[in-house]
Parts: C-alpha cells; sequence; structure tokens
C-alpha cells in the first residue's frame, strides 16, 4: 500500500491507499472472515421500532462502559408502521420491506439499557423532538466524560446538508432503570470543506458522517475519525497507478472506477474540551476501490492501531468486490501508513447464502463484533426473506499482527461492559 498527497498539497501527513491489488484479494466465504448464518427465526428486539447501527456508551479510550452496572446503548431507531396506510399493499399486509428501506429519512438516536449486556429495555429518545437542528439524527459515539454521569453525543446531523455536531447530557441510573437528561444544546462542529473532503455540492451521492472521537494512546491529543469522500468534482477523479496498486497483467483497466473515492477522515481538537476541531488530510483512501467507508473507529492493541471501517457490496467500483462486512488497516503510528489486515482488508464478511443479514458493525477492544440484522432469506432459493431492524449475533474476533480470526459467537446483542463506573 502506497501513500500520496497529490490532492492536498504540503499535509502533516500523508494518506495511505487502500489499492485495487488490495481490493482484488478479497474472498468470500473463507471461513476465518466471514459471520457465521444468523438464523431466520431471530427474536426482534422490539416490534414497535427498526433499529440499525449501534453505538455503545464508552469512554475516550474506545472501552465500553457500565455506569452503576448499567450498560448502555444507543441505536439509530425509527417506528414501525405495520398500521399505517402508506405501508398496507395491494393484498392488505403489512409492506415491511418498503418500511424498512424508508428508515433512513426518519432516523432519530434512542438509547437502552441492560444489567446482563443484552436483553436490552427500550429507553426512549435520548433528544426531544426539535433539538436537532436537522431532520435526520444519523449515527456517531457516545462518550462517557467523568463519573458525574456527563455524556457528550458525537453524531452526524443530515438534511439539510450534513454537518458534525454534538449535544452535552447526564446519565441518571437508578435501581430499576436507566434515564438521560439534558441533551438540550447542539453544537455543530465542522463540515466538508470541498478541498480535502468532498462536499454535496461536488457529488450529490458524497458522506460526510459517523464522528469517532478517541484520545490518542501516544500523544494523549483528541482526535476524531469520520466517514468522507475525498474532494473534488464527481467523475473528476484520477485513478492512477498508486491507486491500483500492484495488479497482475489484465488488471489495469479501472473502468468508470474514478466515480468510487471514499476515504477516513481525521480531525483533531484546538481544545480540551472537543468543542474546537481542525480537519486533517484523510488518513486512508480509496479511490477507484469503493465509495463508502463507514463508522470508522480503532482498536488500540500491542501499540499498534488497528482501523476498521464498513462497506457494502454494491459501492465497490467496477473490476473489484467484497461482501457486504468489516474492513480494517493497520499501522503503528496514527498517521500510518497503514496495510491492509489480512492482506486484502476484510475482516469480517458476510456469506455469499446470506449476503445482507448483517451490517454496521462494531470492532470493540475485547473482540467482540457486534453489528445489526438486515434480511436473512426464508426459502432455499432466496428469494423470500425477513426483515431485521435488531441487533445480530455478536461474533468474536482475534487480532494477531496483520491478521484476524473468527473464533466465536455469542448471543444476540451480547455487548458486555470492560468497565464499571460508580456515578459520584
Amino acid at each position: 500500500m502506497k501513500s500520496n498527497t497529490e490532492k492536498f498539497g504540503k499535509t502533516p501527513h500523508q494518506s495511505s491507499l487502500w489499492t485495487r491489488a488490495d481490493a482484488l484479494k478479497v474472498r468470500a466465504d473463507d471461513p476465518t472472515t466471514t459471520q457465521p448464518l444468523v438464523s431466520a427465526d431471530f427474536p426482534v428486539l422490539s416490534n414497535e421500532v427498526f433499529i440499525w447501527d449501534t453505538m455503545p456508551l464508552r469512554d475516550l479510550d474506545g472501552n465500553v462502559t457500565s455506569v452503576d452496572g448499567w450498560s448502555v446503548i444507543f441505536t439509530l431507531t425509527a417506528d414501525r408502521h405495520p398500521n399505517d396506510p402508506e405501508y398496507i399493499d395491494e393484498n392488505g399486509n403489512y409492506d415491511i420491506t418498503r418500511d424498512w428501506n424508508d428508515r433512513h429519512g426518519r432516523a432519530k438516536m434512542y438509547y437502552w439499557f441492560s444489567r446482563t449486556g443484552k436483553d436490552w429495555k427500550l429507553g426512549g429518545r435520548v433528544m426531544a423532538e426539535g433539538v436537532s437542528p436537522t431532520a435526520r439524527e444519523w449515527a456517531g459515539t457516545p462518550i462517557l466524560l467523568n463519573d458525574q454521569g456527563e455524556v457528550d453525543l458525537y453524531y452526524t446531523a443530515v438534511t439539510p446538508g450534513a454537518t458534525i455536531v454534538k449535544v452535552r447530557g447526564r446519565v441518571v441510573t437508578t435501581e430499576h432503570g436507566v434515564s438521560m437528561v439534558g441533551f438540550e444544546k447542539v453544537k455543530p462542529l465542522f463540515e466538508a470543506d470541498g478541498k480535502m473532503y468532498q462536499t454535496e455540492a461536488q457529488n450529490s451521492f458524497w458522506g460526510f458522517r459517523d464522528p469517532w472521537p478517541f484520545r490518542d494512546p501516544k500523544d494523549g491529543k483528541l482526535y476524531m475519525l469520520f466517514e468522507g469522500n475525498v474532494a473534488g468534482e464527481r467523475g473528476s477523479h484520477k485513478v492512477g497507478e498508486a491507486e491500483i496498486g500492484d495488479v497482475p497483467p489484465g488488471y489495469e483497466n479501472v473502468g468508470n472506477s474514478r466515480f468510487q473515492t471514499a476515504c477516513v477522515g481525521i480531525a483533531v481538537a484546538r481544545d480540551a474540551d472537543g468543542d474546537d476541531w481542525e480537519m486533517l488530510p484523510p488518513l486512508l483512501t480509496a479511490v477507484g476501490v469503493n465509495d463508502q467507508t463507514e463508522r470508522p473507529h480503532f482498536v488500540f492493541q500491542d501499540g499498534k492501531y488497528y482501523l476498521f471501517t464498513i462497506s457494502h457490496t454494491f459501492t465497490y467500483a467496477d473490476g473489484v468486490t467484497g461482501p457486504d462486512g468489516v474492513y480494517g488497516f493497520v499501522a503503528d503510528s496514527l498517521f500510518g501508513p497503514y496495510v491492509p489486515l489480512n492482506g486484502s482488508g476484510l475482516v469480517l464478511g458476510n456469506p455469499s447464502s446470506q449476503p445482507f443479514q448483517t451490517y454496521s458493525h462494531y470492532v470493540m477492544p475485547n473482540g467482540l463484533v457486534t453489528s445489526f440484522i438486515d434480511s436473512v432469506p426464508t426459502d432455499a432459493t432466496g428469494t423470500q426473506i425477513r426483515i431485521g431492524g435488531t441487533e445480530a449475533p455478536t461474533v468474536g474476533m482475534k487480532i494477531k499482527g496483520q491478521q484476524t480470526f473468527v473464533v466465536a459467537e455469542y448471543d444476540y446483542g451480547y455487548i458486555p461492559p470492560m468497565l464499571d463506573v460508580t456515578l459520584k
């Protein structure tokens, strides 16, 4: 994997590249990198709401944290509409697939709590209606700041535009459950600049979302990862030798892959509270390879930086492909260079027999990987499906150097805490 700063000029670091040669090594259905089959008789967390992206409460070091013995997760959530005429088909049946596919337009942040790290109970909305400045509340990260229970929720305010924002509140516990109080004033942090990160004006299919703040274990500074696309007008990007990589004869043709411009962005805080941020050039770019590197996050292990991100089959460029799932890269320092895990980047993909069974994987420092169920076939032909909108079985994964291995499967939505904070 090579580095290249031609698009950014003089910068504090060089962006690593996920190349087409790397992606050619992706192999679906390798048992060491494939999520176990999800049964079609899976349980549903709630018949009232759909959930998808799951965001465990954590600290700035990445540790999943419980509070007074209560585990807490935040989820992107939307009401189910089984009785809404808009979602009743011509036969009088609930069209759950259409309802599910429409969920992004009404996504809101909800929270759940549990004593067991599963068996989640719905707490409700994090912010009251009208607090968020845009129509949609998209994914981010809840950070437990201290033992007073203060929480900073970083998330993406979408439509109009896409802005990285945060809102501060507090978690309150009793012997019976958890509540979220405050979360009343949303602070905009930054938007795509059109110079390093693509704007909506440059590309109506642009992505700019999924903030993941963290404290660098080596320099102690506060940084943030996010998903972006490399700046520039759509279709203007060049897929050159660096982006292609070391391909065999016959694989030099890149087709229309110049339209795929995903990157993992990074910003650094100018203050201790995370209210003032400076965007930096991307840590990793995937020009000519893929158009989405969603929900980027780190696991810090053995002095190394393990960078994980999720992506889809349909967002791959011409001539390369891979399953829906989580992809990973590793470096010895924050700013790289990064190399793809397992040679290709693929860490945990859906099996080809159930290509849409799970998505939005989140790798935790204890090696557990959570995700949500999208759709699972209910017949041998795969033409009949069951919609999920609920937690998938948690997968156990080992990381060894530049390789990963699937080693275990746990219960649905099993997200145990790594540490417990007693509130004062």
